[in-house]
Protein backbone atom coordinates (compact mmCIF):
# COMPACT_ATOMS: atom_id res chain seq x y z
CA UNK A 1 0.00 0.00 0.00
CA UNK A 2 1.25 3.84 -0.97
CA UNK A 3 0.23 6.32 1.14
CA UNK A 4 0.65 10.42 0.55
CA UNK A 5 1.37 12.01 3.51
CA UNK A 6 0.60 16.09 3.89
CA UNK A 7 1.13 17.91 6.78
CA UNK A 8 3.16 20.75 7.65
CA UNK A 9 3.71 19.33 11.54
CA UNK A 10 6.79 18.32 11.14
CA UNK A 11 6.72 15.66 14.19
CA UNK A 12 3.16 14.74 13.78
CA UNK A 13 4.01 13.78 9.82
CA UNK A 14 6.64 11.63 11.75
CA UNK A 15 5.18 9.98 14.25
CA UNK A 16 2.67 8.79 11.20
CA UNK A 17 5.59 8.02 8.55
CA UNK A 18 6.81 5.72 10.67
CA UNK A 19 3.98 3.91 12.07
CA UNK A 20 2.60 3.26 8.83
CA UNK A 21 5.87 1.67 7.59
CA UNK A 22 6.27 -0.54 10.30
CA UNK A 23 2.71 -1.71 9.26
CA UNK A 24 4.29 -2.56 5.69
CA UNK A 25 3.35 0.87 4.17
CA UNK A 26 5.23 3.04 1.53
CA UNK A 27 4.97 6.51 2.45
CA UNK A 28 5.45 10.15 0.95
CA UNK A 29 5.43 12.80 3.29
CA UNK A 30 5.14 16.85 1.93
CA UNK A 31 5.30 19.41 4.22
CA UNK A 32 3.40 22.05 1.60
CA UNK A 33 0.15 22.11 -0.28
CA UNK A 34 1.56 22.94 -3.20
CA UNK A 35 4.01 20.52 -3.39
CA UNK A 36 1.40 17.48 -1.82
CA UNK A 37 -0.85 18.52 -4.71
CA UNK A 38 1.96 17.85 -7.49
CA UNK A 39 2.92 14.19 -5.48
CA UNK A 40 -0.61 13.76 -5.86
CA UNK A 41 -1.32 14.13 -9.14
CA UNK A 42 1.53 12.23 -10.44
CA UNK A 43 1.96 9.32 -8.63
CA UNK A 44 -0.28 6.71 -7.96
CA UNK A 45 -1.16 5.87 -4.51
CA UNK A 46 -3.66 3.87 -3.11
CA UNK A 47 -4.86 6.40 0.22
CA UNK A 48 -3.73 10.30 1.00
CA UNK A 49 -3.77 11.75 4.81
CA UNK A 50 -3.87 15.48 3.93
CA UNK A 51 -4.15 18.36 6.96
CA UNK A 52 -6.26 21.01 6.48
CA UNK A 53 -3.92 24.19 7.88
CA UNK A 54 -1.22 23.91 5.08
CA UNK A 55 1.40 26.58 4.03
CA UNK A 56 1.08 27.58 0.32
CA UNK A 57 -2.32 25.92 -0.57
CA UNK A 58 -4.54 24.78 2.35
CA UNK A 59 -5.47 21.07 2.59
CA UNK A 60 -9.16 21.12 1.53
CA UNK A 61 -8.29 23.05 -1.60
CA UNK A 62 -5.87 20.50 -1.91
CA UNK A 63 -8.50 18.16 -1.91
CA UNK A 64 -10.56 19.98 -4.33
CA UNK A 65 -8.04 20.27 -7.07
CA UNK A 66 -7.43 17.01 -6.70
CA UNK A 67 -11.09 15.93 -7.72
CA UNK A 68 -10.84 18.47 -10.20
CA UNK A 69 -8.34 16.37 -12.09
CA UNK A 70 -10.20 13.09 -11.63
CA UNK A 71 -8.23 11.94 -8.98
CA UNK A 72 -9.76 8.86 -7.05
CA UNK A 73 -7.20 8.70 -4.49
CA UNK A 74 -9.22 7.99 -0.66
CA UNK A 75 -8.62 11.26 1.25
CA UNK A 76 -8.35 11.45 4.92
CA UNK A 77 -8.66 14.55 6.22
CA UNK A 78 -6.70 15.87 9.63
CA UNK A 79 -8.04 19.07 11.46
CA UNK A 80 -7.89 20.59 14.50
CA UNK A 81 -11.06 21.73 13.74
CA UNK A 82 -14.29 19.75 15.52
CA UNK A 83 -17.24 21.32 14.44
CA UNK A 84 -20.05 19.49 12.41
CA UNK A 85 -20.06 21.99 10.05
CA UNK A 86 -15.93 21.55 10.10
CA UNK A 87 -16.39 18.29 8.92
CA UNK A 88 -19.45 18.50 6.71
CA UNK A 89 -17.54 20.68 4.83
CA UNK A 90 -13.85 18.74 4.82
CA UNK A 91 -16.52 15.47 3.16
CA UNK A 92 -18.19 17.92 0.44
CA UNK A 93 -14.72 18.50 -0.78
CA UNK A 94 -14.01 15.57 -1.71
CA UNK A 95 -12.71 14.23 1.46
CA UNK A 96 -13.56 10.66 2.21
CA UNK A 97 -13.23 10.45 5.64
CA UNK A 98 -12.59 13.28 8.48
CA UNK A 99 -10.49 13.05 12.01
CA UNK A 100 -9.83 15.81 14.83
CA UNK A 101 -6.26 16.15 16.16
CA UNK A 102 -5.19 15.07 18.34
CA UNK A 103 -5.80 11.62 17.49
CA UNK A 104 -4.80 7.89 18.13
CA UNK A 105 -2.43 6.61 15.59
CA UNK A 106 -4.15 3.05 15.98
CA UNK A 107 -7.57 4.75 14.49
CA UNK A 108 -5.96 6.63 12.16
CA UNK A 109 -4.66 3.07 10.34
CA UNK A 110 -7.97 1.23 11.17
CA UNK A 111 -9.48 4.06 9.07
CA UNK A 112 -6.74 4.24 6.03
CA UNK A 113 -7.46 0.48 6.15
CA UNK A 114 -10.69 0.90 5.92
CA UNK A 115 -10.47 3.36 3.01
CA UNK A 116 -8.12 1.63 0.91
CA UNK A 117 -10.68 -1.60 1.37
CA UNK A 118 -13.62 0.29 0.07
CA UNK A 119 -11.67 1.44 -2.92
CA UNK A 120 -10.52 -2.05 -3.60
CA UNK A 121 -14.15 -3.45 -2.77
CA UNK A 122 -15.60 -1.29 -5.59
CA UNK A 123 -13.03 -1.64 -8.36
CA UNK A 124 -12.79 -5.42 -7.29
CA UNK A 125 -16.51 -5.78 -7.84
CA UNK A 126 -16.26 -4.08 -11.15
CA UNK A 127 -14.00 -6.92 -12.22
CA UNK A 128 -15.05 -9.89 -9.49
CA UNK A 129 -18.19 -8.76 -7.68
CA UNK A 130 -17.97 -10.08 -4.05
CA UNK A 131 -14.04 -10.04 -4.43
CA UNK A 132 -11.61 -7.96 -3.40
CA UNK A 133 -8.46 -10.98 -3.44
CA UNK A 134 -6.15 -10.41 -6.75
CA UNK A 135 -5.76 -13.38 -8.74
CA UNK A 136 -4.16 -14.32 -11.47
CA UNK A 137 -3.15 -17.73 -12.90
CA UNK A 138 -3.56 -19.80 -9.75
CA UNK A 139 -1.87 -17.26 -7.52
CA UNK A 140 -4.24 -15.75 -4.78
CA UNK A 141 -3.55 -12.66 -2.24
CA UNK A 142 -5.44 -11.27 -0.18
CA UNK A 143 -4.01 -7.84 0.66
CA UNK A 144 -5.77 -7.50 4.11
CA UNK A 145 -5.04 -11.21 5.52
CA UNK A 146 -1.66 -11.12 3.70
CA UNK A 147 -1.97 -14.02 2.77
CA UNK A 148 -0.67 -15.79 -0.95
CA UNK A 149 -1.28 -19.23 -2.45
CA UNK A 150 -0.43 -20.85 -5.59
CA UNK A 151 -2.96 -23.91 -6.23
CA UNK A 152 -3.87 -23.64 -3.07
CA UNK A 153 -0.41 -24.08 -1.72
CA UNK A 154 -0.10 -21.33 1.40
CA UNK A 155 3.70 -19.12 0.47
CA UNK A 156 5.13 -17.61 2.83
CA UNK A 157 6.60 -14.52 1.98
CA UNK A 158 8.62 -11.38 3.90
CA UNK A 159 7.28 -7.77 3.65
CA UNK A 160 8.96 -7.04 0.85
CA UNK A 161 8.40 -9.42 -1.45
CA UNK A 162 4.42 -9.07 -0.40
CA UNK A 163 4.61 -6.05 -1.49
CA UNK A 164 6.69 -6.87 -4.85
CA UNK A 165 4.18 -9.50 -5.59
CA UNK A 166 0.97 -7.28 -5.19
CA UNK A 167 2.20 -4.58 -7.00
CA UNK A 168 2.98 -7.29 -10.23
CA UNK A 169 -0.22 -8.46 -9.47
CA UNK A 170 -2.26 -5.00 -10.08
CA UNK A 171 0.13 -4.37 -13.24
CA UNK A 172 0.22 -8.63 -14.37
CA UNK A 173 0.82 -8.37 -17.99
CA UNK A 174 2.65 -4.87 -17.95
CA UNK A 175 6.51 -4.85 -17.84
CA UNK A 176 7.43 -2.32 -14.86
CA UNK A 177 10.87 -0.64 -14.54
CA UNK A 178 13.11 -1.14 -11.63
CA UNK A 179 12.74 2.28 -10.84
CA UNK A 180 9.08 1.90 -11.05
CA UNK A 181 9.67 -1.34 -8.58
CA UNK A 182 11.74 0.86 -6.66
CA UNK A 183 9.44 3.77 -5.87
CA UNK A 184 6.57 1.51 -4.80
CA UNK A 185 8.26 -1.17 -3.08
CA UNK A 186 11.21 0.97 -1.29
CA UNK A 187 10.10 4.45 -0.78
CA UNK A 188 12.84 5.99 -2.15
CA UNK A 189 15.65 6.20 -5.07
CA UNK A 190 18.46 3.64 -4.65
CA UNK A 191 21.67 4.63 -6.48
CA UNK A 192 20.43 3.25 -10.36
CA UNK A 193 23.19 0.79 -10.36
CA UNK A 194 22.31 -1.08 -7.19
CA UNK A 195 21.33 -4.38 -7.65
CA UNK A 196 18.64 -4.66 -4.90
CA UNK A 197 15.50 -4.85 -7.45
CA UNK A 198 17.33 -7.77 -8.63
CA UNK A 199 17.82 -9.53 -5.57
CA UNK A 200 14.37 -9.12 -4.62
CA UNK A 201 12.99 -10.33 -8.04
CA UNK A 202 15.21 -13.42 -7.66
CA UNK A 203 13.46 -14.17 -3.79
CA UNK A 204 10.13 -14.05 -4.97
CA UNK A 205 11.51 -15.84 -8.28
CA UNK A 206 12.37 -19.04 -5.85
CA UNK A 207 8.93 -18.98 -3.42
CA UNK A 208 6.83 -18.37 -6.60
CA UNK A 209 7.78 -20.35 -9.08
CA UNK A 210 10.47 -22.65 -8.39
CA UNK A 211 7.99 -25.95 -7.34
CA UNK A 212 5.93 -25.41 -10.12
CA UNK A 213 6.45 -25.77 -13.67
CA UNK A 214 4.63 -23.11 -15.29
CA UNK A 215 6.67 -19.79 -14.49
CA UNK A 216 4.99 -16.16 -14.42
CA UNK A 217 7.72 -14.02 -13.29
CA UNK A 218 9.96 -13.14 -16.07
CA UNK A 219 12.45 -10.65 -16.83
CA UNK A 220 12.59 -8.08 -19.40
CA UNK A 221 16.35 -7.63 -20.36
CA UNK A 222 17.01 -3.83 -19.93
CA UNK A 223 13.57 -2.83 -19.43
CA UNK A 224 12.28 -4.90 -16.40
CA UNK A 225 9.87 -7.20 -14.81
CA UNK A 226 6.08 -8.88 -15.42
CA UNK A 227 3.81 -11.16 -14.22
CA UNK A 228 2.67 -13.59 -17.31
CA UNK A 229 1.96 -17.40 -17.97
CA UNK A 230 4.14 -18.78 -20.31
Amino acid sequence: MKVLIIEDDRKTASFVEKGMKEAGMVVDVCHDGHEGLDQALVHDYDVAVIDVMLPGLDGLSVVEAMRAEEVSTPVLILSAKRSVSDRIEGLKKGGDDYMVKPFSFSELLARVEALVRRRLRVEGEARNPGSTILRFEGVELDPWKREVRRDGQVMSLHTREFTLLEYLMRNAGRVVSKTSILEHVYDYSFDPQTNVVDVLVCRLRNKLDKKFERKLLHTVRGVGYVLKSG
